[in-house]
């Protein structure tokens, strides 16, 4: 069933009045992709009455008090992106399309729609029950944070909102135990992964620096994220604690991982998988199209690219649900009105970590004086592809199934280090799970700026294009990859970017055209790079490109169109700067390349500033 919106599916289904509203930024589409439609289905399922106010006018009560007040609280969401990012390009244009709002004009989605939310619902319903604000737009402001739109530090959004508590991460188990605890009439103050205001600090938790500190000190802010970074993970994640003007935002532990089991349930409550007949109505909502028949293996991403909030949100910890779940969950689609024997993808954050995990993180926690992946993999990751091979093999003999493509995220960089299943998954990929061409990125090729991202350098990749092309020659299939590639991160000058327009050009055959300029979002670490213009292990300056229009220059370098050069019958190495002497002189030197370590030990010395930060803290 879809979750209730108007009074009259209220008295059709017998309700008087509701436990929980949930408020969102997106329209309502019940699917399991959809936030709102997840926490309101596992509530229903737990027997709470739920109903769903998608984008309510804030210019009037209409939308807010349709469903009249909940009897314990009221849960607000931006949407599935913060509400910023939804309504602005990265030069602070405005955006005229919301593929989330019927109609696709972006005309129903305020700035800063948490915040907006709760004014609205505080001007209409006096005294009314707690506000709880859940989503990535909360999740990621939870503390003191760079807001790129107003180029400064802001608070807690847990303060601006004037909201009661906080859900951050995923939250199916906090919104579960803080709905039992309220209709139980307990004290929620002990509930893993929630935020909260409190008049003092809680003892035994760590104070990070207080948001006045952070807002007129870089060097504080920095040391504010890394301890913030660091306890985001079951296990070894300590309570934090920091000073807003004389309160005290609180952020309890984050919850122990799903089990397979009860991430498994998430997916077998049942979903409608269209968007709610009374926001059909009012027009066609694009972002359908790529969620009604697309499936979610599992949660977390460990790739950890500093410009991504995946993992603060998500989680460094892979957690997969059981085939079983999965392919029941394909084997429903026929049974839907729409379903026309295409799924559009199997995958989640990156596609290719499901079914497998890090031994030691398993049993210890995440590191935190090293990543899992950076210009290499760790060597006692072991990425094994089995898993998913066995999964899409399973997917591909349901009668129903014409196609089950993977647009997920791909690591190439776990590809090529599975020495035992990388290649048949690629060959998997390439003979049945793509549609003529494969996403993947790249994002940068100088190894100065791929540091920064903590992404592979530009050889993994080109080992993995020559596979590509090679199972694709053996197969005689014509298809190609497309690269994602970012301007402007920090440390990029429009050199570089021209440098990447050359490699493109004669490395990889190609005009990019998937090129996006960056965007500081919050609480991550190229965010932290772009406000404090410092490398945040080592202090060091780093050059930051602010300037709108040089942003979009470095853009434009990338994606002008001209013709691609011809190779010669020898190939020859691409090397930096050696085009242009004019050029070749007020170009940096480029950095030495890492030698690819042989050994855990060896690895974790390429991150020995990250090792140090570590040890410093104390943590593992």
């Amino acid at each position: 069933m879809f979750l209730p919106t108007t009074q009259k599916e209220l008295k059709n289904l017998g309700w008087e009045q509701l436990d929980v509203i949930l408020v969102s930024g997106d329209t309502y589409v019940d699917t399991p992709y959809n936030g709102i439609a997840i926490v309101g289905k596992l509530l229903v399922d737990a027997g709470y009455r739920v109903g769903v106010i998608a984008q309510p006018d804030i210019s009037n009560g209409k939308d807010i008090t349709r469903l009249g007040e909940p009897l314990l609280y009221w849960g607000i969401s931006a949407g599935l992106v913060d509400s910023m990012v939804a309504n602005y390009t990265a030069t602070k244009k405005f955006r005229k399309s919301d593929d989330f709002t019927p109609g696709a004009v972006n005309n129903r989605r305020p700035d800063r729609a948490v915040m907006k939310y709760a004014n609205l619902i505080r001007q209409h319903f006096k005294d009314t029950v707690p506000l709880v604000l859940g989503g990535v737009e909360a999740s990621l402001r939870r503390v003191a944070h760079y807001d790129f739109w107003t180029n400064k530090v802001r608070r807690s959004i847990l303060f601006d909102a004037k909201a009661d508590v906080l859900a951050y991460g995923m939250a199916e188990k906090s919104v579960l135990e803080l709905t039992n605890a309220y209709r139980d009439k307990q004290p929620i103050e002990d509930i893993l992964g929630i935020c909260y205001i409190a008049k003092e600090p809680k003892e035994g938790y760590f104070e990070l620096p207080s948001y006045e500190e952070c807002a007129k000190d870089k060097n504080a802010f920095i040391s504010m994220f890394h301890h913030f970074y660091a306890n985001n993970e079951p296990d070894i994640s300590k309570g934090l604690c920091q000073e807003h003007n004389g309160r005290y935002l609180i952020q309890n532990p984050p919850q122990p991982s799903m089990t397979q089991e009860e991430i498994d349930h998430v997916y077998d409550i049942g979903y409608e998988r269209d968007v709610h007949p009374y926001y059909k109505a009012q027009g066609e909502v694009r972002g359908l199209q790529t969620i009604q028949f697309s499936v979610t293996t599992h949660h977390g991403c460990y790739g950890e690219c500093n410009f991504c909030a995946i993992t603060v949100h998500q989680g460094r910890t892979i957690r997969s649900r059981s085939q079983d779940s999965i392919v029941k969950e394909i084997d429903q689609f026929k049974a839907h009105k729409d379903y026309k024997g295409i799924i559009n993808d199997i995958g989640g954050a990156t596609a290719n970590m499901y079914g497998f995990e890090c031994d030691k993180k398993l049993k210890s926690g995440v590191c935190q004086d090293i990543p899992c992946t950076s210009s290499q993999v760790c060597p006692i990751l072991r990425p094994n592809h089995g898993p998913q091979i066995e999964l899409l093999g399973k997917v591909r003999k349901l009668p129903h199934v014409k196609k089950a493509f993977v647009n997920s995220g791909i690591r190439y960089d776990l590809i090529q280090e599975d020495k035992t299943h990388g290649k048949e998954y690629l060959k998997t990929l390439v003979d049945h799970h793509i549609s003529g061409q494969m996403k993947v990125a790249p994002e940068h090729i100088d190894d100065k700026v791929l540091k920064l991202m903590n992404k592979p350098d530009k050889n993994t990749l080109m080992k993995f294009k020559a596979d590509f092309d090679d199972l694709n020659k053996k197969s005689g299939k014509k298809q190609f990859l497309t690269y994602y590639l970012i301007a402007a991160h920090p440390g990029s000058q429009l050199e570089d970017m021209q440098n990447l327009k050359e490699f493109a050009n004669q490395e990889l055959h190609l005009n990019p055209e998937q090129v996006q300029v960056f965007i500081p979002t919050p609480s991550t670490y190229s965010a932290l790079m772009y406000y404090t213009e410092m490398e945040p292990w080592t202090r060091e300056p780093v050059f930051v490109e602010k300037d709108p229009m040089r942003k979009q220059k470095q853009k434009d370098v990338v994606t002008q169109k001209e013709p691609l050069k011809q190779k010669h019958h020898v190939k020859q190495p691409f090397k930096k700067n050696e085009h242009s002497k004019k050029r070749k002189k007020t170009v940096q030197k480029e950095q030495p390349r890492e030698a690819k370590p042989g050994n855990y030990k060896e690895y974790k010395t390429l991150h020995k500033s990250r090792k140090s930060y570590a040890e410093e803290q104390g943590t593992k």
